[in-house]
């Protein structure tokens, strides 16, 4: 099953270089996409744990033997999650790019596809190696998306982007070398299987050594403060679907792989790193929240919001305890889902106005109800209004920050204060006054195929915040045995 999850968009791009019609592309990208999400709901609804108790769907086939690497594919509760919101997104942002992509669409889609592809595989590896050549692989697609289909300004952005990725991704490669080494070692062979290297042993050196290379890069695509500067140009430059892709899932690559790999194969290092990285997280929610509070540009407002959520994302995981990390968890999907509504939002808005400055618009509210009402729902959702995905995984983020140091939790709630200043004071310099502008007087409202892109963002936005047991019930057993490995590796000391 979840080599067919991968393999179904491959099909999908070689049906789109066979053909030749423009007008073919998106017709096959969606088809392709609607089959992804009835995959993975069919892999949630098959979903059996085997021997352990935690991994479902699991396969293995030798792929390089020399280097011990194994094409390994498993799946549990929380890379499920994932998969799902990867799946749940495709369709919907393939459907709304249809309005934005205006040339070489069918070059797009095949670079869309791709782009799923790499997503999908990093969340489903078992082996390091094959992780990381995934992991390598979602830079391509998204460094063309910016660079061919992006703003006045893509070629910097872009290339901004590819560096920061790129050059983050040394150390993790060197720290990979090192653990397939030390596995050779210890085990007879080099192996790279994720099961297996949690069982090296390392000396807190090692450890420590290991857990920084990969944090680097998994820092880097989160991305935590310092390492945050590339994405408010990526997010304002790149098409709206490129936005909704990156802000919706590739920024979890980063919290995916600390909760996957950095966390689970360095305890004793992450729990020395967890002052370090919490403090990194506080200074990125309220830098980000700062940063929003002076755009003049609706879309970078809303790219400055994802570095302060995902330092809550971060602020949570590293609170090393169970609030903490299902908070975090739960917020990952939760910032997928309506910040990709907001860059939906705000592209359907663009191409109204081919502007995104504040003082272009005012008063917009009269001649766009629809859109207003809608943009305030998903507003609220990203302030985390109770009954809403984002009150969930903040209210958990902010109890285990506590649990941990209070001090972390009482600044991570001053982010959500400024979160709330910019994001209600953003919405009333659109919507809401006097309608000052004759441009804006004959705009118009939301069409039906708008509705139907935004009305699934606005249902999970909902079921999310008041049906939240749902998703968070079935990853505690998971993050558990997650938390268990820390606390014997504390003991073991």
């Amino acid at each position: 099953m979840l080599t067919l999850l991968l393999a179904v968009p491959l099909l999908g791009i070689l049906a789109l270089v066979l053909t030749k019609s423009e007008r073919a592309a998106f017709p096959i990208t969606i088809a392709t996409s609607l089959a992804l999400l009835g995959l993975g709901l069919a892999v949630s609804l098959g979903f059996a744990p085997g021997e352990g108790g935690r991994f479902s769907h699991e396969s293995s086939s030798s792929w390089i033997p020399a280097l011990g690497a194994t094409f390994s594919l498993g799946v549990d509760r929380l890379a499920l999650l994932l998969v799902l919101l990867t799946v749940f997104l495709a369709p919907i942002t393939a459907y709304a790019a249809q309005s934005s992509i205006e040339h070489e669409s069918r070059r797009f889609c095949i670079w869309f596809l791709v782009l799923q592809t790499a997503m999908l595989g990093a969340v489903l590896a078992r082996d390091l190696f094959l992780f990381f050549v995934f992991w390598e692989l979602m830079l391509v697609p998204m460094y063309l998306m910016i660079g061919i289909w992006g703003g006045k300004n893509r070629h910097y952005a872009g290339l901004k982007f590819f560096l920061y990725t790129v050059i983050g991704s040394l150390p993790m490669l060197a720290a990979l070398v090192y653990l397939g080494i030390r596995a050779n070692e210890q085990f007879g062979s080099p192996t790279f299987s994720l099961d297996l290297l949690q069982k090296l042993v390392l000396s807190r050196e090692e450890q420590v050594a290991c857990f920084f290379a990969f944090g680097v890069s998994f820092a880097i695509k989160v991305p935590l403060w310092p390492f945050h500067t590339w994405l408010p140009d990526a997010h304002t430059e790149a098409p709206t679907p490129g936005s909704v892709i990156l802000a919706g899932v590739l920024l979890k690559m980063g919290g995916y792989g600390f909760l996957r790999i950095a966390i689970p194969l360095f305890p004793e290092a992450a729990r020395a790193a967890a002052p370090l990285i919490s403090t990194l997280a506080v200074i990125a929610i309220i830098a980000g929240s700062l940063a929003a509070m002076v755009q003049t540009d609706i879309k970078r407002l809303v790219a400055y919001s994802s570095v302060a959520h995902m330092g809550a994302v971060m602020l949570g995981l590293f609170a090393l305890n169970a609030e903490g990390m299902s908070g975090a968890m739960f917020q990952m999907l939760a910032h997928g889902v309506s910040t990709g509504a907001l860059f939906l939002l705000v592209g359907f808005l663009y191409e109204r106005r081919h502007t995104r400055e504040f003082d272009q618009f005012g008063g917009i509210a009269k001649v766009m109800p629809v859109f207003a009402v809608i943009f305030v729902v998903v507003a609220m959702s990203s302030i985390a209004l109770p009954g809403t995905n984002g009150f969930v995984g903040e209210f958990l983020i902010l109890a285990g920050a506590f649990k941990a140091k209070p001090i972390f939790a009482i600044l991570g709630a001053l982010g959500s204060i400024l979160g709330a200043w910019y994001m209600l004071g953003a919405t009333k310099k659109v919507f809401f006054g006097p309608l000052t502008r004759s441009e804006n007087e004959s705009l118009e409202d939301l069409k039906g195929r708008e509705v139907l892109v935004m009305a699934p963002l606005i249902v999970a936005i909902l079921w999310m915040g008041i049906r939240g047991q749902a998703l968070l019930g079935p990853m505690q057993g998971d993050l558990q045995k997650d938390l268990q490995r820390i606390h014997q590796s504390e003991g073991g000391r």
